[in-house]
Order: C-alpha cells, then sequence, then structure tokens
C-alpha cells in the first residue's frame, strides 16, 4: 500500500505513521486531487461528484496495481473531510492547503479519516486475529475500523463529508466480511463516504458493485511515467531508466516494486535463457532459475515479516516473476503473434498451476518446456 501511494507523488513524501488507536496503519499524507498524476478521467469523476453536492456514499476505485487508486482515495477524502474546498483559480474544487484539517491530514492525526488495511489485524485485541497470516482483511478489523465507527459522531464538523473510510486491497475481504459490509452500505450513516480500493473489481460481490459508484483507473502514458519518475527522487541511474519503465508498463507501483524486489537482477539472469527459449530451443537451466528465484524471495518474505504467508509470499513472486517474463514477450506480439499468445496462455497456465497448490519446481520446469514449444512454433520448427 505504502509504495503505492508513494509512486505517485510528484516528488518523494516521507510516510506519515499513525497510531493503531486511531484506526490506521502506515499511509502518506494526502496529495491535492490536481496533484494526482495520469488519471485525469477518474480526478474529473470525483471532481464533478463534488461539484454536484451530492457525494455517493460508496465508491469502487478499481484498475491494474500501483497506479495510483489508492493515492486518488486520500485526495478525495482530504477535500471531502475539508469544509475550506472551493473552486481554484482553474474552476477545480481543492481545499486551503493551510487549513487546520490539511494540517491534521499531513500530520496523519485527522480522527475521521479511516485508512483499513489487512496489517491491522496485528493491533487486535484478539489474539486469534493478531496471530494470523495476512492473506485477507479479516471481518475483526473491518468491524472495529469501519462497521462500528461508522455509526459513531464524528469529531469534526467535516465538509461534504463527516468521516471517510478507505478499505486499501478491497478483494481481499472474503465473503462473509463483505455482506457484514454490506449492510453498512446499504445503510450508510449521514455524510459518511465509504472509499474500496482492488486491483480485481471481479472478487467483490455484484450486491457491493451494485451499491456503489465505480470509477476506472488506467495505466499511466509515457509522458505521465517519465513526469512522476522525474519528481519521484528515486535516484535512478539514467541507463536503467528504459528498462524500469518498460517493465512497469504504466505502472508507478510496479516500477517501485521493480527497484525495492531487484528484478532487474532476475531479468539479467533470465534473459539469456529466455531468448534460447524463444529460439525453439530447450534451455535446461531455465526452470530451475525461476523456481530458485521465486523461493528464495518467498523465504526472505517470510523470514522478515512473521505474518507473511509463505505461500502468500510465493505466489507474490511468482506474479513478478511472469509479469517479468510477459514483458520479454511484448515485442513478440507485433512480430509473431500467435507464438507470444500461446507463450502468455503458458504464463497464465503456470499462474493456476500455483494457485491449486502444484509445487512449484514441476510449475517452473513445464513453463521452460512450454516456452521452448513456443518459441519452436514461432520459428517454424
Amino acid at each position: 500500500m505504502v509504495g503505492y501511494a508513494l509512486a505517485m507523488a510528484k516528488r518523494a513524501k516521507k510516510p506519515v505513521e499513525v497510531e493503531a488507536s486511531q484506526g490506521a496503519s502506515l499511509h502518506p499524507a494526502p496529495l491535492g486531487l490536481a496533484d494526482v498524476l495520469g488519471q485525469e478521467r477518474a480526478v474529473e469523476t470525483l471532481q464533478s461528484a463534488m461539484r454536484s453536492e451530492r457525494v455517493h456514499h460508496a465508491w469502487v476505485f478499481h484498475g491494474p496495481a500501483g497506479v495510483g487508486k489508492f493515492t486518488t482515495a486520500l485526495a478525495f477524502a482530504a477535500a471531502l473531510l475539508d469544509p475550506t474546498t472551493a473552486p481554484d483559480l482553474t474552476g477545480r474544487l481543492a481545499p486551503d492547503p493551510d487549513s487546520r484539517v490539511q494540517g491534521l491530514l499531513r500530520s496523519g492525526a485527522h480522527p475521521d479519516l479511516h485508512v483499513v488495511v489487512k496489517e491491522l489485524a496485528r493491533f487486535s485485541d484478539d489474539r486469534a486475529t493478531r496471530e494470523r497470516k495476512l492473506i485477507s482483511i479479516p471481518l475483526e478489523v473491518v468491524r472495529g475500523h469501519l462497521i462500528d465507527p461508522a455509526y459513531l459522531a464524528s469529531t469534526m464538523p467535516g465538509g461534504a463529508a463527516a468521516k471517510v473510510f478507505v478499505v486499501d486491497e478491497a478483494h481481499l475481504l472474503n465473503t462473509p466480511t463483505q455482506n457484514a459490509l454490506l449492510k453498512t452500505l446499504e445503510e450508510p450513516p449521514d455524510r459518511t463516504v465509504i472509499i474500496l480500493v482492488t486491483d480485481s473489481e471481479e472478487r467483490l460481490l455484484p450486491t457491493i458493485r451494485s451499491r456503489s459508484q465505480r470509477v476506472a483507473f488506467g495505466t499511466l502514458d509515457n509522458g505521465s511515467m517519465r513526469e512522476w519518475l522525474k519528481g519521484a527522487e528515486l535516484g535512478i541511474d539514467p541507463e536503467r531508466t528504459d528498462w524500469l519503465l518498460g517493465y512497469a508498463g504504466g505502472s508507478p507501483g510496479a516500477l517501485v516494486r521493480a527497484l525495492d524486489a531487484g528484478l532487474e537482477e532476475w531479468h539479467e539472469r533470465l534473459a539469456p535463457l529466455l531468448a534460447r527459449a524463444a529460439k525453439g530451443t530447450y534451455a535446461p537451466d531455465l526452470g530451475p532459475a525461476i523456481a530458485e528465484l521465486i523461493d528464495e524471495r518467498a523465504t526472505a518474505a517470510a523470514e522478515a515479516d512473521k505474518g507473511v504467508s509463505k505461500d502468500a509470499a510465493k505466489k507474490a513472486a511468482a506474479a513478478d516473476m511472469f509479469r517479468l517474463i510477459a514483458r520479454q514477450l511484448r515485442e513478440r506480439l507485433r512480430h509473431e503473434p500467435g507464438a507470444a499468445l500461446a507463450e502468455i496462455e503458458a504464463l497464465h497456465e503456470a499462474e493456476r498451476a500455483l494457485n491449486a497448490a502444484v509445487q512449484l519446481p514441476f510449475v517452473a520446469e513445464q513453463l521452460s518446456e512450454r516456452l521452448a514449444a513456443c518459441g519452436a512454433m514461432g520459428n517454424g520448427q
């Protein structure tokens, strides 16, 4: 969550640590809606809602990971909670940056902004909830940090909204938890706004989606990505920029993740083996290399954070691996579409196999064989 939100800032910002008792985890100080890059259509939808003075109580922000959904949710919340929000010189609604509300939001101390994330489970009064693996957002967290507080009086007067709840990774809400949340969405307290942020809208119940205003987010164009990169001050060697931008595919969050995870090193190790497979030559080292890199990352993640499930960490590392391989296939789509589409399907099958608990070494070996077969097809062998 934090990495994606920071990734959208025009300049790097330090995240604000909020006490667990306040109902939030780590999150950055909100930007203004005008500072959100590359999501003009989504921002204009929110501006129109505020101008109408009839802001819907429930929203679903959906789209690819790392493109600014959470950042925009915080910016929207900052505008809704502030009674100083009014048209600026451009005619767009924006709060006074020097207002008391904005000061509280920047310091992470606003009592009526509630950010709900799976990590809040670690601060639960219930021991079982504290010790569970962070693969979902538990019902106890949603009840304690959204459902119950939603019906309490707000602490500050507010603007268009008295309270705002932002649920990050809302697709991690299981069906019973979504059903528990549904009543609040159906009978919301007055001037309470709930924003569900998700990379996988299809995992939300149809009844949740139908009661919410849906706002679509897309990947950023190359110009916006370069503008973001210029302001993010990540200290990237210019020689690495093109590769990182190509890998990210319009997602600042994906670029930050690539940096944090060292995916360039994966690329350097795998590129020659993938090139052999693309020519239709079976590379015996490819499968073991894929499995080793995924397993090393998953093991390190689980050891660094005991709350992280090794299985979830393995799936996350595998997702990075498959994205890395898919990135190398993009050029082939133009020149050898049949082979490239077959290779992409092989990646999907590998992901499905891992999700079905098939052993990683077997999945990796099968994938390497499939890629070589697809390469042979593309080369007419």
